[in-house]
């Protein structure tokens, strides 16, 4: 587990293409991989691995599946890409952000920026299928970030967050460009609130549920807004 709070940058060293998995090393910060041991769990930009080779006192070797480099932005880097990095959460370590679990759900889009000052907001498109989990002062996941929803429009297909100095000084999100693929992870207690909602809906509703839909649409609301988990005040 992961508390999504990125602990630094790290550098590809190498990379080593071999059928079906690829290996890359990752030079970290320095004291980042103080007592890191052969099978330990990295997050990186958001994706949990497992160190495979110690090399030296700050680098680190791990191997990626297929899959996961099919899922996520891995398969793209290179020598030289930096990558947020955070290690794995120990018992009682205080959670800043929210549980991660290093399981990247999708690939979404850097759609626009915008830089009002000492602030950055990040404008990200959302495939069509995932737009049913984000909702306004929601957690969400980005490139391993613990970060909270500041808007959504999910009939347009996006959401905004703000990244305040200190993210962008701890994180890559700083070097990142419209256009971009960023590595998203859903809050699980939001996904497992929505999809237990639909499927009570659609139990109970059955062959009304497209009649209800339209109902709602001509009034501007969408289904999925039902099935908004309720957030409670900060203490």
């Amino acid at each position: 587990m992961f508390t999504g709070i990125v602990q630094g940058i790290a550098t590809v060293q190498r990379l080593e293409d071999r059928p079906g998995l690829r290996s890359f090393s990752l030079r970290f910060p320095r004291g980042f991989a103080d007592g890191l041991a052969l099978g330990a769990s990295v997050a990186v930009d958001g994706v949990c691995l497992t160190v495979t080779a110690l090399e030296g006192a700050d680098a680190a070797r791990f191997d990626v599946m297929q899959q996961s480099l099919a899922l996520t932005t891995l398969a793209a880097l290179a020598e030289g890409s930096r990558v947020n990095v955070e290690r794995a959460a120990k018992d009682g370590a205080e959670i800043g952000g929210h549980p991660l679990s290093g399981h990247v759900d999708f690939m979404a889009t850097l759609a626009a920026i915008r830089t009002p000052e000492n602030n950055r907001v990040l404008r990200i498109a959302v495939p069509p299928r995932f737009v049913r989990y984000v909702f306004a002062k929601g957690y969400i996941a980005i490139n391993g970030a613990s970060l909270t929803v500041a808007e959504a429009d999910r009939a347009a297909g996006w959401f905004e967050v703000w990244l305040i100095p200190e993210t962008l000084r701890m994180t890559t999100f700083g070097e990142k460009a419209e256009g971009a693929a960023l590595n998203i992870e859903i809050e699980r207690q939001t996904q497992v609130f929505v999809d237990t909602v639909r499927e009570a809906i659609d139990e109970r509703l059955g062959p009304l549920r497209p009649a209800l839909e339209q109902l709602l649409r001509e009034r501007g609301i969408e289904l999925d807004d039902l099935a908004a988990p309720a957030r409670l005040p900060a203490p």
